[in-house]
């Protein structure tokens, strides 16, 4: 790849910023099994306050022991609202299309996050990839939906859009804008620090949209596997991945950065493996391989990232 030399200075740190960012992935494709076990806790409205309130406190702490608690300015709020309100909307539309479809269905219509991000990008910050990775995009979504059918023709003919389905496409929509608008409203400051007021703007839009469910909330009931989920939620698929992956936008782009999320589907069959529900079978593997291919092709010709 021509964007990974091992000299010093640029390479060493650019291959740090994709590994994070396929972490990342890894990290956000265990929220579709998590989700998916605690859906029935609260309505999704009252789940994602909870997990936007607690991932904003942990935040919090750490950037006031880091940068400390300053007010950034109204303009600056303007810009960190815009931007929470996509994570907002796609969290939203996932937990309640996990109520009527499969985390399987899920994680193949998340493949679609990276073409989206392209064409928005392409259209709003000039960002332009060349034909050969507009090709590799498609490549790596038809190689992630291989994954997710198991390469059975049948499977994917059999495919029944349900409301679930359309439901988290339209969530995918959010998302897919989401890291376009990190890199264009990123001004310069530390990543934590954007990260913080991002998850604040989301868990103050959450009690707007739960307000009229706190009240019917059934906390006792909820159980601990479902607090439980929620704080990992919180920590694991929220602060961290949030930080991972407005960290790396401004480094090496939105499209490149959604790119990995063709992984998201192998992910969560490993996940499911782990779990105990079988390993996936090996007429996967050639659309793992179609992945890294398209993976490698995307990843191309990314400039030096920028400082931390």
């Amino acid at each position: 790849m021509t964007d990974t030399s091992t000299s010093r200075g640029g390479g060493v740190g650019l291959f740090q910023v994709h590994a994070l960012t396929l972490l990342a992935n890894f990290l956000v494709s265990s929220s579709f099994p998590v989700g998916k076990a605690i859906t029935h806790g609260f309505e999704p409205g009252v789940l994602m306050l909870l997990r936007f309130v607690l991932a904003a406190l942990l935040m919090g702490v750490f950037v006031a022991w880091r940068y400390g608690l300053v007010w950034p300015g109204w303009r600056s709020i303007g810009r960190y609202a815009i931007v929470g309100a996509m994570p907002v909307g796609f969290f939203w539309c996932m937990f309640e299309a996990l109520r009527h479809t499969s985390a399987l269905n899920t994680s193949a219509f998340f493949t679609t996050v990276p073409g989206i991000t392209a064409i928005v990008a392409a259209v709003f910050i000039g960002e332009r990839l060349g034909w050969h990775r507009l090709v590799a995009l498609f490549v790596g979504m038809t190689g992630a939906l291989w994954v997710v059918f198991r390469g059975d023709p049948e499977r994917l003919i059999a495919f029944d859009l349900n409301y679930g389905d359309i439901l988290f496409l339209c969530g995918c929509l959010f998302f897919g804008v989401y890291g376009v608008l990190v890199k264009h409203l990123h001004r310069g400051e530390p990543t934590a620090v954007m990260t913080f007021w991002v998850l604040v703007i989301a868990a103050v839009l959450y009690l707007a949209i739960a307000a009229k469910d706190l009240g019917a909330a059934d906390w006792g009931a909820a159980g601990i596997e479902v607090y439980g989920g929620i704080a990992y939620l919180a920590l694991v698929t929220t602060v961290i991945t949030f930080f991972l992956f407005q960290y790396a936008t401004p480094r090496i782009g939105p499209t490149r950065v959604q790119a990995y999320s063709y992984f998201i589907p192998g992910f969560v069959l490993l996940t499911q493996w782990a779990l105990g529900n079988g390993f996936p079978p090996l007429m996967t593997l050639p659309g793992i391989g179609l992945v890294l291919v398209a993976s490698y092709f995307v990843q191309r010709g990314t400039g030096r990232p920028k400082d931390a």
